[in-house]
Order: C-alpha cells, then structure tokens, then sequence
C-alpha cells in the first residue's frame, strides 16, 4: 500500500490515524505476501515474528487485512511486541507462553480426526502450546497432555486411552528425547517428534535430543527442528486433515 492508499483510507475512515502513522513509518518494501497460499494450499502464509520489528509485523498484517486475509498467525511474537501490537489489532488473540498473536476471523472447519500433543516437561511447554495453538488455528481438536516424561512412566501409561483415539500424536520433550520413542512404540498412530532446547550442559541446546529422535528405533516417528512447535502443530494438522473435514 503506498502513502496515497494510506491518506485516503484515513480520510474515508476507513483507517485510523495512529495505524496509518505507523504504515507511514515504517512501510514493508521487503515483504512480498502470499495472499492466494490458503486457496491453493489449505492454510495462510504465516507471519514468522522473531527478528522483525514491530512495526513491520503491523505492516503485514494490516496489508493481509486490507486483502480479506481472514486468518492470520503470527510466531514468535515477544510479549515486547506483542504490547505494541495489541492497541492497533485489538481483535486478535495473544499467548504469552508460545508468543502467538493470531486472529480467526473466519474459523477453519473442523478435522474429524484428534490430534493429541505429549509434553515431556513444565519446560517444554512454551514449544508444545506454539504446536497446540497452531493445530488448533487451523482447524483441528486437540488433545493436550502434559508432563508424562520417561523419568515417571506411570504418567504417559495413564494417558494411554487418549493417545489411543488420536490420529496423529506430536511428542515435544528435551534432555535425552526419550519420550518420542516410547510413545511411538506403544501407538499405531503416526508420531511427530519436536526436540527442544531444554537440558544440561551435554545437550547441547537440543542437538542430543535431536540426534535421539533422529536414531528412533520405534517405526513411524518422525522428526522436526529444534523447538518447532509450529511446525509439528502444522504437519500433524496436515496428516490430520487426510480423514476429511466435518
């Protein structure tokens, strides 16, 4: 949108002063946004928010909004920016432990499969919300459960009526990445595992769970990047949707 856009929507009401000031300031030039990604793929191009300002996430979200961009996710959003952004967007929805900022304008509909999200720890859960919000943004139920880590097995065994009527399971844990092996031995589902940056010394921010999961011995466990919880919550979205929509 250039400057000529801008002054004219102030002036037709159609923007306010404030957001149009900070478009002003700070116009994205960089940015070329996929507007038809949610047509030809299932789901919109989504916002990675670390290492841009907030300023430019505004930018971006007001030119998806201005292109009838009915859903919009945003990653990785500090609570930092989160606060300069909540003032020009007031519709959308912020979560402090994952740093999503999203807007669901125009809901997707429901996948008839479940997918169920196993958090090793407490200190994976900031990974494991940024799976859980973004499987459900797309459209998908979610079953959550928490801190069943191999050091008390007895905890995931009292879940396994859950792990059984999911479709698709995402594993997130740290230290030595256990958790993604058990879990794939004892379901039929496919299994998705996220190894996070939690550990001692040795685990060298990740890289040894990583390289566990990597060597799984259970059959059907894959594997994503190091705290991507996003892109677990994503790909466990698109197993899911293989059963249909509701």
């Amino acid at each position: 949108m250039d400057t000529k856009e801008i002054l004219e929507k102030v002036r037709n009401n159609e923007m306010d002063v404030k957001l149009a000031q900070s478009l002003l300031e700070h116009q994205i030039n960089d940015a070329c946004i996929d507007y038809d990604r949610q047509k030809r793929t299932g789901a919109p191009e989504v916002i990675y928010g670390a290492g841009k300002t907030a300023q430019q996430i505004a930018s971006i979200i007001q030119q998806m909004l201005l292109h009838q961009q009915k859903n919009i996710l945003a990653t990785r959003v500090s609570k930092e920016k989160y606060l300069n952004l909540k003032e020009l967007f007031p519709d959308f929805e912020y979560d402090e432990l994952s740093q999503i900022f999203m807007y669901n304008g125009d809901p997707f509909p429901m996948n008839k499969g479940k997918i169920a999200i196993v958090c090793a720890g407490t200190s994976d859960l900031s990974v494991a919300n940024e799976a859980v919000l973004t499987a459900r943004f797309l459209g998908n139920e979610v079953i959550q459960i928490n801190d069943v880590g191999v050091a008390g097995l007895h905890r995931l065994l009292n879940r396994m009526e859950d792990l059984q009527k999911a479709s698709v399971i995402v594993v997130v844990a740290g230290m030595e990445g256990a958790l993604a092996s058990v879990v794939g031995g004892l379901v039929s589902a496919p299994v998705i595992a996220v190894p996070t940056s939690v550990g001692y010394g040795a685990n060298f921010h990740g890289l040894s769970a990583l390289l566990s999961m990597l060597n799984s011995c259970a059959s059907g466990v894959s594997v994503v990047n190091i705290d991507n919880g996003f892109g677990a919550g994503y790909m466990a979205h698109t197993i899911n949707c293989l059963g249909g929509k509701r």
